[in-house]
């Protein structure tokens, strides 16, 4: 009998200064019975630095052809891919040709070491690449529960999230972006 997805409810007041997008979420996320707690905030963290107007999470570890989350427009092509982790150059390649924006956010303990050897392979992809500190993230996981309320505000490449349990900051850093 296959293991089944965890379930989590999570309401965030979203303040995006960079962007002025203000909103308030209701997120329903199902934690992979592989994932860990790390990837499964990351995945929320992320989805709040992109939301917008048709951003979903998608099957993702369930499925290898689709991205963590990705945005689609009305006539159903993809806008945005959104992979979190440190994917392969040649799928990063792969989803610039269906995607007119690819981001990769990059977050755990390996994450330095997977950029410095896959760094010469992305300089020509048309993507931008992101790192999140692990430590942060392991602060962050520590904040998980089933049913949370959420606040993120987004000020030039830092989030500072605020929950019941505690708070914190992390910084995003752009390490490669082929629109600069």
């Amino acid at each position: 009998m296959a293991l089944k997805p965890t379930i989590y409810k999570i309401r965030i007041a979203l303040s995006d200064l960079n962007r002025n997008y203000y909103d308030t979420l209701s997120l329903t996320i199902a934690q992979h019975p592989s994932e860990t707690l790390e990837r499964m905030m990351t995945r929320m963290l992320v989805f709040c630095i992109n939301a917008q107007e048709h951003l979903i999470f998608t099957k993702g570890l369930s499925s290898t052809e689709e991205p963590d989350i990705w945005a689609r427009t009305l006539d159903n092509k993809i806008s945005l891919w959104i992979d979190i982790g440190e994917p392969a150059a040649d799928r990063i390649k792969k989803a610039t040709r269906i995607s007119p924006q690819v981001n990769v956010y990059s977050f755990n303990s390996k994450s330095g070491v997977w950029w410095h050897q896959e760094q010469s392979k992305f300089k020509h992809l048309t993507a931008s690449i992101f790192q999140f500190q692990w430590k942060n993230i392991q602060t962050l996981a520590k904040f998980a529960q089933r049913t949370m309320d959420i606040s993120i505000t987004i000020s030039d490449d830092t989030c500072y999230i605020a929950t019941e349990l505690g708070e914190c900051e992390i910084a995003c850093t752009l390490l490669f972006n082929s629109h600069s």
